[in-house]
């Protein structure tokens, strides 16, 4: 099998503990990399015809561990369409005007228009993620005065937003490509490690990024709960093994393509009358 685009969907119950963090597909790595050449091309010609129809926006949502490849992942996916027609928000702590406005507001701001490709770099899913990890986040949205307001019906409330914002971008021209990136305990180590180790990458490491490690498994509990909560009809997620990095990128890209094409695009035709007045304007080109 060399077509990744279904197989980690998420149609049923979703186990973190079974999902796999290492797969192969039963390629090697060049095999996977010739291949990541090949859908790149394919990827910029349908995003072409996706900018000419203009009638509809693809949104991918990547969420994933630090260290699970979500920048490399953007860099060598769509690192050969056409900047006019894609934009990549990378979302990082709300500012204060941020927080002044319901959850969901900044997301909405940055949703992509007709005929674009829209990235989010992390996403609304923080809400649920991280700041259920860390509820006393929530309290600088000002509307509730204790950590003790946060309950069950609070969460489940947020994952109606959720799914209700996902649903309404689906009825409106929006498809919406859920991924996260799962890695294991071990192989982020290792890349925390590296990013000690190798010079060009220190940039990359924040001392903030080992206490969120200690936080692992509970991590984990919150991906669980959010997928098995929102992977529904109008915006299913697909779990990719991220462990080896190639591999997810070929995943990703897949994905990408196959709904890309089931989206009906088509470019503008063009009608006998601009067909005509066309051949007019070339024959005054040729003769000046």
């Amino acid at each position: 099998m060399t077509d990744f685009s279904g197989e980690f969907k998420v149609k049923d119950h979703f186990s973190i503990e079974k999902a796999e963090t290492r797969h192969s597909g039963n390629l090697s790595k060049e095999e996977g990399l010739l291949m990541l050449e090949a859908e790149k091309k394919k990827l910029r010609k349908l995003q072409e015809k996706l900018y000419a129809d203009g009638s509809q926006s693809l949104l991918v949502v990547l969420q994933a561990m630090d260290a699970a490849g979500k920048d490399s992942l953007i860099e060598h996916v769509f690192g050969g369409v056409n900047p006019q027609g894609c934009h990549v928000t990378s979302f990082k702590t709300p500012s204060e005007k941020e927080y002044s406005q319901d959850f969901l507001w900044r997301h909405y701001v940055a949703l992509p228009q007709k005929g674009m490709i829209g990235i989010f770099n992390r996403s609304h899913y923080e809400s649920v993620l991280v700041c259920k990890v860390h509820p006393e986040y929530n309290l600088k949205e000002k509307v509730w005065k204790s950590v003790k307001d946060f309950d069950q019906e609070f969460w489940d409330k947020r994952y109606e937003s959720i799914r209700n914002f996902e649903k309404h971008l689906c009825q409106n021209g929006t498809t919406i490509i859920k991924i996260f990136l799962h890695i294991s305990e071990k192989e982020q180590k290792e890349r925390l490690i590296d990013r000690i180790d190798e010079t060009d990458k220190n940039w990359k490491f924040s001392l903030s990024d080992l206490p969120e490690r200690a936080l692992f498994p509970e991590y984990m509990k919150c991906y669980e709960k959010a997928i098995n909560e929102t992977s529904k009809s109008e915006a299913r997620w697909h779990v990719i093994p991220a462990d080896q990095k190639w591999f997810a990128r070929l995943s990703a890209i897949q994905i990408i393509n196959e709904t890309l094409e089931k989206m009906n695009l088509q470019f503008p035709e063009v009608s006998d009358e601009e067909k005509q007045k066309l051949q007019e304007a070339k024959k005054q080109l040729e003769s000046e």
